[in-house]
């Protein structure tokens, strides 16, 4: 499929003073409005995550509690339903930036986020959708739900993976797209957008897992569902009232079909003799208002430049465009390949970071549950699964931190406009994520040592004894993983998006959330080897039910080992990484060859 130009829908055409339309004659100029939209995107995005994330974060308790689900059933519908989403965004990215543009994806997405958090909460409050509680009829045994309450739930879990699959890719590209590119202002202002688009996410966590999941378990089930519901149709109000003034990207065709062209080229003139000075003589046509920026040689990947290779058997189009794209490439097209494949070293080590965060969102819970929760001489325990709260709080401070001091102080230290540059910011996520690893694994070691050489004070169900070490010393290595998102999280989002071609800017958003299923499903992996490996030795399990007959500590140490060897990795890639726009550009004076390399990375 032949890509278009870069087009921006408009709400109205000029007129020619005839009645007319004179849109062809007179091109429509784009308005970037910028800061002034914000308010409805970031609006739209604050009301939508707190919707989503209410809806999800205590659905396990509701699948157990109110549809009376096996703890087993219900784990297993929800790792399925989450990979779903994570792997859906890549199918919402490719219909995005293929056919519909962000505009129109996010509408269908706002729209069936609204309807599945509606029929989730239809289920709590029309009884006939689910369940009889256990207790309230004759017989020990709970009734399960029947194949209607089945299909009404799977009916609203399916609405919200269509939703959470369109906007989680196209909501920050969507938001970017607004700001003018081409000037100084509208390139701080992705990069601050992107600071703040994090902070309202962090916000609705923080709002959903305290307030939410209050009202749902100890108030109703039924008001506490309600709740997101209502959010997501306040989201849907706000994004549609800035219709008018949003800058509305069209799709510019198939950026899949490019890549494959230039790999099945390659493939076919495999056995062509490199060119001479091919940033001279490869074969390169870019279309007029070309959606993507137009990208130098680099010396990388140069077994892709035979596509680029213009033979006697290939024919142009009068325009002097490939007759046959699928038998000549043009050097734009093989750049722009180059430029995914080396994002993905990258993009691999982001997957193996987010195995310090996935543990600090799931094993501090369960420290918790065998720690002293109390507040000083207060009867009032924080509850285990709030501590999560504490990683959220940390970046959400450290992002304004960042973002206000930050940001301006080392600006007048380096004289970037972004005080350091993107894959600094992800190196330093890395390091302080490794930082929190062995801090969380000194943390458990004592309290451990407290529980097995001190008073106790009582059983933790289905845990073991509960040690008298104080569960605030937890948070600073939530707080820790919390910083280390505010910088990797944030500045893995803004790589993707400017590092990949323009065209594909949902793609950037959707590997985000595969890096993250990836990194799941590689923790999931890593608990089960640990935990069969280390049943038999003299340490006994280390991930041990019991947390005090376990060695926790060890498990942690381990995964900081992991994260170090993979900061070291990122290290070499980043150094062998080329910015998209500053890479080595080659080309000849005079008959004579010079090179103009920019900075390729300060790591």
């Amino acid at each position: 499929m032949e890509r278009k130009a870069l087009e921006v829908e408009t709400n109205h055409k000029p007129s020619d003073g005839n009645g007319g339309s004179a849109a062809e004659e007179l091109p429509e100029k784009v308005v970037y409005r910028g800061w002034k939209v914000m308010p409805f995107i970031i609006g739209n995005e604050t009301f939508e995550k707190l919707g989503i994330i209410g809806t999800l974060s205590n659905l396990l308790v509701y699948l157990t509690s109110v549809f009376n689900m096996k703890s087993i059933t219900a784990a297993t519908l929800i790792n399925a339903f989450s990979g779903t989403i994570s792997f859906g965004t890549f199918i919402a990215a490719f219909l995005c930036d293929t056919y519909f543009g962000r505009y129109k994806t996010l509408t269908v997405a706002v729209i069936a986020c609204f309807l599945g958090s509606l029929a989730i909460q239809l289920t709590a409050a029309i009884p006939s959708l689910h369940p009889t509680p256990c207790g309230t009829k004759q017989g020990s045994e709970c009734q399960g739900p029947n194949a209607g309450q089945i299909a009404f739930l799977l009916m609203g879990l399916g609405f919200l993976v269509v939703g959470a699959g369109g906007i989680r890719p196209c909501n920050l590209a969507f938001g970017a797209d607004q700001f003018n590119p081409k000037t100084e202002s509208g390139k701080r202002g992705v990069d601050t957008f992107f600071n703040w688009y994090f902070f309202t996410f962090t916000f609705a966590q923080i709002v959903s897992l305290t307030l939410i999941v209050y009202v749902q378990s100890n108030v109703s089930w039924t008001i506490g569902l309600a709740i997101p519901a209502i959010l997501m149709f306040l989201a849907c109000l706000i994004f549609f009232a800035g219709d008018k003034m949003y800058v509305k990207v069209k799709a510019s065709g198939s950026p899949l079909a490019g890549i494959t062209q230039v790999i099945v080229v390659a493939v076919k003139k495999r056995g062509l003799k490199p060119v001479k000075q091919p940033w001279l003589n490869l074969f390169n046509y870019i279309p007029p208002k070309y959606a993507n920026s137009s990208l130098g040689y680099t010396a990388q990947f140069t077994f892709l430049d035979k596509a680029a290779i213009l033979t006697p058997e290939d024919r142009l189009n009068p325009d002097g465009s490939p007759a046959e794209p699928w038998k000549l490439c043009t050097m734009q097209q093989v750049e722009e390949m180059k430029c995914i494949l080396r994002v993905l070293p990258i993009w691999f080590a982001a997957a193996i970071y987010f195995l310090a965060i996935t543990q600090q969102m799931t094993y501090p819970v369960f420290q918790a549950l065998q720690s002293d929760r109390r507040l000083g001489s207060l009867d009032f325990q924080i509850p285990a699964a709030t501590y999560v709260v504490f990683l959220m709080t940390g970046m959400t401070v450290f992002i304004v931190i960042y973002d206000r001091l930050f940001v301006p102080f080392m600006r007048r230290l380096t004289g970037k406009d972004t005080g350091i540059t993107i894959l600094q910011r992800m190196g330093t996520g890395i390091a302080f994520a490794v930082v929190s690893m062995v801090v969380s694994g000194i943390v458990e070691e004592r309290r451990r040592t407290i529980a097995l050489t001190k008073p106790t004070l009582g059983m933790a169900p289905r845990k073991g004894a509960i040690s008298s070490f104080s569960g605030l010393w937890l948070i600073p290595q939530l707080t820790i993983a919390g910083i280390a998102e505010a910088f990797m999280a944030i500045g893995q989002m803004e790589f993707y998006y400017k590092q990949f071609p323009e065209n594909m800017r949902s793609f950037a958003g959707s590997i985000f959330y595969v890096g993250t299923g990836i990194s799941g499903y590689l923790s999931s992996f890593l608990i089960s080897t640990v935990h069969k490996t280390t049943r038999k030795t003299p340490t006994g399990n280390w991930l041990a039910e019991d947390l005090n007959k376990g060695r926790l500590d060890y498990y942690y140490f381990m995964i900081a080992g992991i994260l170090a060897v993979n900061f070291a990795y990122f290290l070499v890639m980043a150094k062998w990484y080329r910015y998209k726009g500053s890479e080595e550009q080659i080309y000849e004076t005079n008959g004579d060859t010079t090179k103009n390399q920019q900075d390729k990375i300060s790591v």
